[in-house]
C-alpha cells in the first residue's frame, strides 16, 4: 500500500515516455499513462520566434490540456535539445542517430525541459528547467560500439543517449539537475504534489 500518496485518484501522465513512468513509480507516485495525441511540430510552428525553452513549455502545457479527465491531475512534459540555434528531435533510425551524434560530439548542447500540471481543463502548475552537457570527441569506432549496444534505444530518446545507461560514456561534462536531463524535473513536481496535499508532508 503506497502511504505517500494522498490522492483520490492516481495521477494521469501525458507521455508515452517510459523513463518519466520509471521516475514517477520511483518516487511513489501512482499514475495511468494516457499519451496526448498531438502533432508536436504543428504545435511548434503554431507560435512564431517562441524559442526552445517556450516551445517545451508549450508542447508541455498541450499535452496536459489535450486529455479531458474530469477531477484528475494531468501531467504533460517535453523536452528539446539545442545546439545554439540548432533544435534536435528524436532520431529515427540508426542512420540518423549517428548524424545527430556526430554532430554534438566535442560540443556542448542543452536540454530544455518543461512541465504542466492540469486539472479540468485548467493549468494549475508549470515549469522549466535546463541542463548543459559537454560530449567528448569520441572516435567513429566507439560511436558505432555505442550504436550497436544501444540499438533501438537511440531512437527513444531526444539526444540519441540515456544518461543512466551506457549514454553516460558520451560525456566529459554534465551541468544540471539529474531528473531534468531525465525529462522530467522532479523536486519542483514533488514541492507542488506536497503543496496541494497529495503527497505526504
Amino acid at each position: 500500500m503506497n502511504r505517500l500518496w494522498r490522492g483520490e485518484r492516481p495521477l494521469v501522465l501525458a507521455s508515452r515516455s517510459e523513463g518519466r513512468s520509471r521516475i514517477l513509480l520511483a518516487a511513489g507516485i501512482p499514475h495511468i499513462v494516457r499519451p496526448a495525441d498531438i502533432d508536436e511540430r504543428t504545435v511548434e510552428q503554431s507560435v512564431p520566434g517562441l524559442g526552445v525553452a517556450g516551445a517545451a513549455q508549450l508542447l508541455a502545457r498541450t499535452k496536459a490540456l489535450a486529455l479531458k479527465i474530469e477531477g484528475a491531475f494531468v501531467l504533460g512534459a517535453d523536452q528539446i535539445l539545442a545546439l545554439g540555434n540548432q533544435q534536435f528531435s528524436k532520431p529515427a533510425s540508426r542512420d540518423a542517430a549517428r548524424e545527430q551524434l556526430k554532430i554534438l560530439r566535442g560540443q556542448t548542447h542543452e536540454l530544455h525541459c518543461a512541465i504542466t500540471l492540469s486539472r479540468d481543463g485548467r493549468v494549475v502548475f508549470e515549469h522549466a528547467q535546463s541542463a548543459r552537457l559537454r560530449m567528448r570527441a569520441f572516435s567513429d569506432e566507439f560511436l558505432e560500439m555505442y550504436l550497436d549496444m544501444m540499438r533501438e534505444a537511440v531512437t527513444q530518446t531526444v539526444g540519441a543517449y540515456q544518461l543512466e545507461k551506457v549514454g553516460i560514456q558520451l560525456f566529459e561534462k554534465v551541468d544540471g539537475d539529474h531528473y531534468v536531463i531525465l525529462g522530467l524535473p522532479l523536486l519542483p513536481l514533488l514541492e507542488f504534489l506536497r503543496r496541494e496535499r497529495l503527497l505526504a508532508a
